[in-house]
């Protein structure tokens, strides 16, 4: 459904990938065509890289790496986002990894959330080792990817953003006009700016508007330890595994906000924040990161580069959860 702004800008969602998509363009008449271009590389995201579909690339990978090193050659989709997935493991020395996919499938996000929940409380298996995506070897003029025994690649932390980039980049290049896309709080931008940049709300798990912030080409992404959670016999687990410990990341945040120059650097660092539980204020400002931080109780850290005064909310913003 397709809603106006006062600024002109019309939005509409709709559900994949597990999450609510939302695309925003400056002139009505693109939507349509942009909901489907949307639609239509989510698609192909899924078959490529989905750890819950036992037909995706991923799961046939890994069948095979149950039983030794593994390789198989794989589409243009699959290249593209493991490829992506590996820049952000370099950018972050490897505190985003997308090797932890046996670790994370352990403490029981082995299928989609909602399943997971409604199993209740689910019993931990044995802490898996974390091959390290240093052992994954990718081949992009052969489109051939290699991967250690045992691993199941888990793009999670990475797809989304990727394809929310992806998304906005080709709505720019072949659309007129501006677009924002938000892939379940992973938002990207392209094309021509709104009048005062485009508005983007910072919520909180609860659904709470925690902040407004205006773009003007940055992208923004946030990850939580409150959004994605089930219950375990040893207690509550998040979606966001420690590469180094193969388990559960602190949660010594809330959620963490960050901006960056691409979707997929933004939640490369606000994921890699999460890992780092108390020390990410300081990496994050080692590395330039403009940050809002959000601790359990409340408080708010922010680094260099973050706004202190929220920006007037907009009815057509696009929402960072």
């Amino acid at each position: 459904m397709a809603t106006l702004s006062r600024t002109g800008v019309v939005a509409g969602e709709f559900e994949a990938i597990g999450t609510t998509n939302v695309v925003l363009c400056t002139q009505s008449e693109t939507l349509g065509e942009a909901l489907d271009t949307a639609r239509w590389h989510l698609r192909l995201v899924d078959s490529a890289v989905s750890r819950f579909r036992p037909d995706s690339e991923v799961s046939l990978l890994a069948a095979r790496a149950q039983h030794g090193p593994a390789s198989a050659f794989v589409s243009p989709t699959f290249a593209d986002y493991l490829a992506a997935a590996l820049v952000a493991a370099r950018l972050t020395g490897g505190l985003v990894d997308p090797t932890v996919g046996a670790p994370l499938a352990a403490t029981g996000y082995d299928v989609d959330l909602g399943a997971v929940r409604a199993r209740g409380v689910f019993r931990q298996t044995a802490v898996r080792p974390v091959p390290r995506w240093t052992s994954v070897h990718l081949d992009l003029s052969g489109r051939r990817v290699s991967v250690a025994p045992h691993t199941l690649l888990d793009l999670g932390a990475t797809a989304k953003a990727h394809a929310a980039d992806t998304i906005a980049a080709r709505l720019a290049d072949t659309l007129p006009g501006g677009f924002l896309v938000n892939l379940g709080g992973d938002i990207a931008v392209a094309g021509d700016l709104p009048p005062q940049g485009w508005a983007i709300g910072i919520e909180g798990a609860d659904g709470r508007s925690r902040q407004t912030v205006l773009s003007t080409g940055q992208a923004v992404a946030t990850s939580s330890t409150r959004a994605r959670v089930w219950q375990t016999e040893d207690g509550p687990r998040h979606h966001i595994i420690d590469p180094r410990t193969g388990r559960t990341s602190p949660t010594t945040w809330a959620q963490v906000s960050c901006a960056a120059a691409s979707a997929l650097e933004a939640n490369a660092a606000s994921t890699a924040a999460i890992v780092l539980g108390p020390d990410a204020p300081r990496w994050l400002e080692e590395n330039g990161i403009p940050a809002r931080l959000e601790g359990l109780d409340g408080a708010v850290t922010l680094t260099r580069g973050w706004p202190v005064a929220a920006a007037a909310t907009d009815p057509g913003s696009g929402v960072a959860r």
